[in-house]
């Protein structure tokens, strides 16, 4: 049976709940929700919980370790179930890309995310699916008009505006959707549904 790994990248502590940086934890809660089962058996570093779904096996996994150490949750994840790189799908945020985008990609760098940047030094590839959700630049708009760019770690640790989570919440279930398609369809097959 094929198994795949689905990961929501966040920090754990309540206060980081709802804020950018745990937008993978949103949407792998999404996908959760849609696939009838919680997130909540401690493992691997992290919370998880195992379905099944048209012939497959899947493990929905959010990382306890905070963002920087994610690869020490993904990596005993993936070596206990046998998971080969390509069957491992990350959902995080990207702040290059305005809220409401998504980007599926079959692999690629850490693109200075610190968690990524850890998935892969723990795997050793960066040769696995990742659904990129944006979050927005650090930046906000003087009255002069002026763009200047805002503390990056205030910026991804912040709330979204009531504004911004209006767009968001579709944007979680559709990322959500990308993850799970990635698994059944290929990536190639995702990225034409769900890039936007």
């Amino acid at each position: 049976m094929e198994t795949f790994l689905i990961v929501g990248l966040g920090n754990p502590d309540r206060k980081y709940e709802n804020t950018r940086h745990n937008t993978g934890f949103i949407c792998v809660d999404c996908l959760a929700e849609k696939m009838g089962v919680t997130i909540a058996e401690r493992k691997f570093n992290g919370l998880m919980a195992l379905t099944y779904k048209d012939g497959k096996k899947f493990i929905l996994l959010k990382p306890q370790t905070y963002m920087n150490l994610s690869g020490q949750s993904v990596m005993p994840a993936a070596a206990y179930y046998d998971i080969p790189a390509d069957h491992i799908v990350i959902i995080y945020d990207d702040i290059n890309l305005d809220p409401g985008r998504i980007r599926v990609r079959p692999y690629g760098s850490a693109g200075g995310h610190n968690g990524m940047k850890s998935i892969i030094s723990e795997l050793q590839t960066d040769r696995f699916p990742r659904v990129r959700v944006g979050v927005g630049l650090n930046e906000r708009e003087t009255p002069e008009g002026e763009k200047v760019r805002t503390d990056l770690a205030a910026h991804v640790l912040a709330k979204f505006t009531p504004e911004e989570r209006k767009v968001m919440d579709g944007i979680f279930a559709r990322a959500a959707d990308a993850a799970l398609a990635v698994c059944t369809d290929g990536p190639e097959q995702a990225m034409n549904l769900y890039n936007c």
